[in-house]
């Protein structure tokens, strides 16, 4: 998947150094998961999870972005499958490294995301965030998501935003 300045491609193997170093980063676990950093085994995990997620459906699951003029990984996003109160969604999934926040670029990837998923004939998107993640909910109102309640996902209480795509 391309957008303007981006390329998505599946994980390999050969990314969880990057991964890693996404996932021991403070500021960029702040309001993921259960908010802590995690270690090498925990990386390994994460990485199987995502892994998963690409043999349940190769079009789903959390994807390397690569700068198109660099090649450089500046973070991960994709369609991620989710239960939610029993019943399952598919998040639009977005994480930018430090140093491209404030940038667009989780806009411009969230769009094509949406693009993807109206392509796919998915009905409904929407993205769990942490109340205090004040840019990912601007990047979820940008794309037409709403609020539309808190849930607790993960023993987390995250605010859901949705975005109906078809009937």
């Amino acid at each position: 998947m391309e957008t303007t300045r981006t390329i998505l491609r599946p994980y390999t193997q050969e990314d969880e150094d990057f991964l890693f170093h996404m996932l021991k980063a403070p500021e960029m676990m702040r309001y993921i998961g259960d908010g802590k950093t995690k270690d090498r085994d925990g990386t390994r995990r994460f990485l199987q999870w995502i892994m998963r997620a690409y043999a349940e459906d190769e079009r789903n699951g959390l994807m390397i972005i690569l700068h198109k003029d660099s090649g450089q990984r500046i973070g991960h996003a994709g369609l991620v499958p989710q239960i939610v109160e029993g019943q399952q969604e598919m998040e639009v999934g977005y994480w930018i490294w430090k140093e491209y926040w404030r940038k667009g670029y989780a806009t411009e990837i969230a769009e094509s995301l949406v693009r993807r998923g109206r392509e796919r004939r998915i009905s409904r998107l929407i993205a769990l965030i942490h109340h205090e993640n004040l840019p990912s909910i601007s990047v979820a109102e940008k794309i037409g998501m709403v609020y539309e309640k808190e849930v607790v996902v993960n023993n987390k209480t995250v605010c859901l935003y949705a975005l109906k795509i078809r009937d």
